[in-house]
């Protein structure tokens, strides 16, 4: 006896073949979704690899009354592998000052880490930890870069500011890719720009008799670099109406940009 064939009705098979469709789709998307390695964004983190930039540190000297923009050549170099605090692999990263001229020698200036992890990497600078990047590398794509921050993250520039209030709250965004970006005649392929603040009230200072305040940080990665471009401003300006000393700022900012590397 032939065994008994059985049939789905035609709204089943209907339903599975769509099913299947929506599966295949899904998987489609999910190939679609796959980006670029995160690591091909940072610095080579080999030991000796290095990186120098131009930069420019805005400051606020005479008890905030005076403006100076200090012009060095940094350099960031990778020195080891080791082990951060939570038992993750990282790499120390020696730092190094000297004139824009590069004529004197390097001066150390401090060190930072960087932890390279699966979907994002960590940087940790001034007791900071910052989470420089993260996967999927996709414009629009938004994540909390300082949500390891604690309250007012600066303080140490005035205890009454209020400009950094909101930096542990800022959301990192992939703004877009430039196939070249160029800045002071120099040229950078395959380059992410991060956006994660831009805010400016009466900046220039138009209104001597009103508050201000400079907010803005951007960086951009090149493929097979690392940064190659950062602004970094905060900064306010205080009237002072009527007390000693009259109006003046606190805060800082830094502008700096890739110049060599090996």
């Amino acid at each position: 006896m032939q065994p008994l064939m059985r049939f789905l009705p035609l709204k089943s098979v209907v339903l599975t073949a769509f099913a299947g469709m929506l599966l295949a789709s899904c998987s489609d998307k999910i190939e679609n979704f796959q980006t670029e390695n995160i690591q091909d964004y940072t610095l080579t983190l080999e030991p000796g690899k290095y990186i120098i930039y131009r930069l420019d540190s805005l400051v606020f000297t005479n008890f905030g009354r005076t403006e100076e923009v200090h012009k060095y050549q940094l350099k960031d170099v990778v020195d080891a592998k080791i082990t951060d605090n939570l038992g993750r692999p990282s790499y120390r990263i020696f730092r190094y000052l000297r004139d824009t001229a590069g004529t004197t020698s390097w001066q150390p200036a401090g060190s930072y880490m960087i932890t390279p992890l699966t979907d994002q990497v960590e940087v940790i600078e001034d007791n900071l930890r910052f989470i420089k990047l993260h996967a999927p590398i996709r414009e629009g794509y938004t994540w909390k870069g300082n949500r390891y921050f604690p309250d007012n993250p600066y303080d140490y520039f005035s205890t009454n500011n209020s400009y950094d209030q909101d930096v542990p709250d800022w959301d990192y965004v992939y703004d877009h890719f430039d196939d070249v970006f160029s800045f002071r005649n120099k040229s950078y392929p395959n380059v992410w720009t991060v956006e994660s603040a831009d805010e400016k009230i009466n900046v220039p200072i138009t209104a001597p008799d009103a508050y201000g305040s400079d907010i803005r940080s951007v960086e951009k990665y090149a493929q097979g670099v690392g940064l190659v471009y950062r602004e970094y401003v905060l900064w306010e300006y205080q009237p002072n109406i009527g007390q000693p000393g009259g109006p003046y700022k606190t805060g800082f900012g830094i502008t700096q940009w890739m110049i060599d590397h090996n």
